[in-house]
């Protein structure tokens, strides 16, 4: 009988994870378990996913504010230092602020606008245009936005996070000044030290601070990229994909993760006869039609996965084969050329037609938007994600 499910994709439940915990081991047996249980069998190039928090905390990937306080003293400075377009956001940069402010005297915080950098708004961009307001040259005080615009609120939460980030700047003893403007090379009127707090545009804002002249220009991926009085750290990224753990610690990347998945893929094996891939997954990159944000707070959807998981797809789109080269056949006709075509289409169909409209983004993008939907943000409790038929086609 033909099969009439394609992908699957499954939440499993684990159990909480601790500090210290041998997390392979935990996966592995979960994968097991719900095999025997009769969840699914597992199958050659199925795809087990394992959210990256949880990574992190077997790790013990922490960081505590001071001493992000003593990375960002010793590499900017200690005094005024400019920290430019952060995201907004109470779990991914309020508790890394709180340690950039303790180590400086003054935090000249110059924000994005309408916008940061994964869509969360500060102001509707038709507000600037009934106001006369070029975003991409107009530099604002915060006493000259609440004057035009009063104060701003987060379209889902309410918050008012010009506001919120300036009060945990002076909560932790530095002088705050809040500006809003598009230039990263606007803070060198106020301050030639600089933290870029961006995450995908980094590599450009410090290539433009720096031909500007700026005496010290760091990102958040050069805090904490060793261990400092005994803190967590992430080589590649710092204190960037960070989250709060505490309201003075918090959760780092985590590290070596490739030697992770694929020592996952070598014991699945062992256990199973099955070759399956493996990958750690953080946030997704789909954009919220309402919220108009993107998710991407992370520095990468994957920080490590298995090497059947390198590469973008290689589909065509049915519906233009039915509209196109096979629109005067149809029914058992219409899918046995189809299903032909499939099966001997090219290794690499680059931008031919037939694959125009598929998704041109790599698998472990792909996979780990799918992962990130799959397990939510919240109370789940299914931090380990299993996908079955992603890599079938409508020939299997």
């Amino acid at each position: 009988m033909e099969r009439k499910v394609g992908t699957v994709s499954r939440g499993l439940r684990a159990p909480i994870i601790r500090e210290g915990d041998d997390l392979k081991k935990i996966v592995i047996d979960v994968v097991l378990e719900a095999e025997k249980a009769g969840e699914f069998v597992v199958q050659d190039k199925d795809v087990l996913a394992i959210t990256e928090a949880v990574v992190a905390r077997a790790q013990g990937n922490y960081a505590t504010t001071d001493q992000i306080a003593e990375d960002v003293r010793n590499k900017l400075g200690g005094e005024t230092i400019g920290v430019i377009i952060p995201i907004l956001s109470r779990n991914r940069f309020a508790i890394c602020l709180r340690g950039i402010a303790k180590g400086a005297k003054k935090v000249v915080l110059m924000l994005s606008y309408p916008s940061d950098e994964v869509g969360n708004h500060i102001i509707d961009i038709d507000l600037l245009d009934e106001a006369g307001i070029n975003p991409y040259t107009d530099v604002l005080t915060l006493e000259e936005f609440e004057a035009k615009f009063g104060k701003s609120k987060h379209t889902f939460t309410g918050v008012d996070y010009v506001n919120y980030y300036k009060g945990l700047i002076e909560e932790e003893g530095a002088e705050a000044e809040v500006i809003l403007a598009n230039d990263p090379r606007t803070i060198l009127k106020y301050t030639d030290c600089v933290l870029t707090a961006d995450i995908h545009t980094r590599a450009r804002t410090k290539r433009l601070l720096k031909n500007a002249g700026a005496k010290k220009v760091f990102g958040l991926d050069e805090i904490l990229t060793e261990s400092v009085n005994g803190s967590g750290f992430n080589t590649n990224y710092g204190i960037l994909g960070s989250n709060k753990a505490t309201e003075d610690t918090v959760k780092l990347f985590p590290n070596d993760c490739t030697d992770f998945v694929k020592a996952i893929q070598a014991e699945i094996k062992e256990a199973t006869g099955k070759t399956i891939e493996v990958m750690v997954y953080g946030d997704g990159a789909f954009k919220d039609p309402v919220g108009k944000i993107w998710e991407l707070a992370d520095p990468v959807v994957s920080p490590g996965y298995t090497d059947g998981l390198i590469g973008t797809p290689n589909e065509v789109k049915i519906k233009y084969l039915a509209d196109n080269d096979f629109a005067d056949l149809k029914g058992d006709e219409l899918k046995a050329a189809i299903s032909d075509y499939i099966k001997n289409k090219d290794s690499n169909l680059g931008d031919a037609m037939v694959a125009q409209g598929t998704t041109p983004r790599r698998l472990t993008d792909l996979i780990g938007s799918l992962c990130d939907l799959t397990s939510g943000s919240g109370d789940k409790g299914t931090p380990i994600v299993y996908i079955q038929g992603y890599f079938d086609n409508y020939t299997k």
